[in-house]
């Protein structure tokens, strides 16, 4: 009977208690620090708002940035030098691509592609940029957007800001022959300077931009891809009362209208009331402001191998409480818990090659990687199955 329980208990969602985490820094002195990732080896690229893409070697910050286009970017408040993403096969052809507001008088968003160097792979060549795409940003200044990420069909996604003002001034999130206010999906393979894919929802519709994959976002910080299932985690962050999540399966065909401006999380915006005719996509999770809270920075749905603890936990954070927390599936919906309070701004969270989670400190400028701290945490969750 006991061992029943224990083969029982070993396939249920693992969780972490609160504060069973820990934070080990591996890197600091940093400048606006607001995104992490890598090129599939063992380095990690920090994205700097004011435009400089720095590497983490494994054991400092190289002196030298691998990317330095400071001079073509606005920053900062919303705007900067936002993400980085490298193509899937980078190794190969050398290519990665950069999400900033530039210094055009439309302020514009820009997706730019780049090259490494042929000489140093460490350096990028600043004199390879192609630029991609451009949105006009021109009437507010917060509300860009700002990640780009590269999904398991191997197309780039870019989720874009509603374009700024309270309550989507400019209504952008229901509006489909806009840019902003959406997540983007293109083909950057293909055409020139990128296809849309066939498979988009609204590719073949003459009243919509093709390039939409999804929309209803108000400012989407950030997004990330299960690496296991595939699937789309975004994380919206609200006007005055209520920061969410959405999840869009792997299985989705796109099209999701999230909601934003009709609603704000769970809840009618405008209007008040009788806001959703059944059409739009809740979000799996919500929060008020409550405890300090104002502003959702997304995460990732950890998938390491060094800490089986946190094997399936949705990571996210809020920027000005501090507060880190995970999201754990309960039959059909979704529970949330505190793993630690932070205690300092959460610009970003970032994933390396092998699935380990970081989290950013904006202000101070250090990178930390998010640690099972319970004592030998591996033994004991392998003494389960025995």
């Amino acid at each position: 009977m006991r061992l029943r329980l224990l083969l029982l208990l070993s396939l249920l969602p693992a969780t972490a208690p609160a504060q069973q985490i820990a934070l080990r820094q591996i890197a600091g002195g940093l400048q606006m620090p607001v995104a992490i990732t890598h090129a599939n080896d063992s380095r990690l690229f920090i994205t700097q708002q004011r435009g400089q893409i720095v590497i983490f070697d494994g054991t400092r910050v190289l002196p030298t940035p691998f990317l330095d286009i400071s001079p073509l970017v606005t920053c900062c408040g919303e705007r900067g030098l936002l993400s980085v993403a490298f193509h899937p096969h980078y190794r190969d052809n050398g290519f990665f691509f950069v999400y900033y507001v530039d210094r055009s008088i439309d302020t514009s968003i820009v997706i730019a592609r780049y090259s490494v160097s042929a000489s140093d792979p460490n350096r990028a060549d600043p004199s390879s940029a192609r630029i991609l795409l451009t949105i006009a940003h021109r009437e507010f200044g917060n509300h860009n957007g700002g990640q780009l990420q590269f999904g398991p069909d191997g197309y780039l996604y870019a989720g874009t800001g509603d374009g700024g003002g309270a309550r989507d001034t400019l209504g952008n999130g229901q509006k489909l022959t806009a840019l902003l206010g959406k997540m983007l999906r293109i083909d950057v393979d293909s055409g020139t300077p990128y296809a849309i894919p066939p498979s988009n929802p609204f590719a073949s519709r003459n009243d919509a931009r093709g390039e939409i994959w999804a929309y209803g976002l108000r400012n989407p910080w950030r997004f990330s891809f299960d690496r296991v299932t595939g699937d789309l985690w975004i994380a919206d962050v609200g006007q005055g009362a209520w920061e969410e999540v959405d999840l869009q399966p792997a299985t989705s065909i796109g099209g999701q209208n999230y909601g934003w401006n009709k609603m704000e999380g769970k809840h009618c915006s405008n209007p008040s009331s009788n806001c959703n005719d059944g059409s739009l996509t809740l979000p799996i999770i919500e929060y008020d402001h409550s405890n300090s809270a104002c502003s959702i920075t997304g995460g990732y749905r950890y998938r390491g191998a060094r800490f089986l603890r946190l094997q399936g936990l949705y990571i996210y954070g809020d920027y000005c409480s501090g507060g880190i927390f995970a999201a754990t599936q309960q039959g059909t919906g979704w529970t949330t818990r505190s793993l630690i309070a932070a205690n300092f701004p959460i610009s970003t969270f970032g994933e390396d090659a092998s699935g380990e989670v970081y989290v950013a400190n904006y202000t101070g400028g250090v990178i930390y990687q998010i640690v099972d701290n319970a004592p030998n945490p591996s033994k004991r969750r392998s003494a389960s199955h025995q």
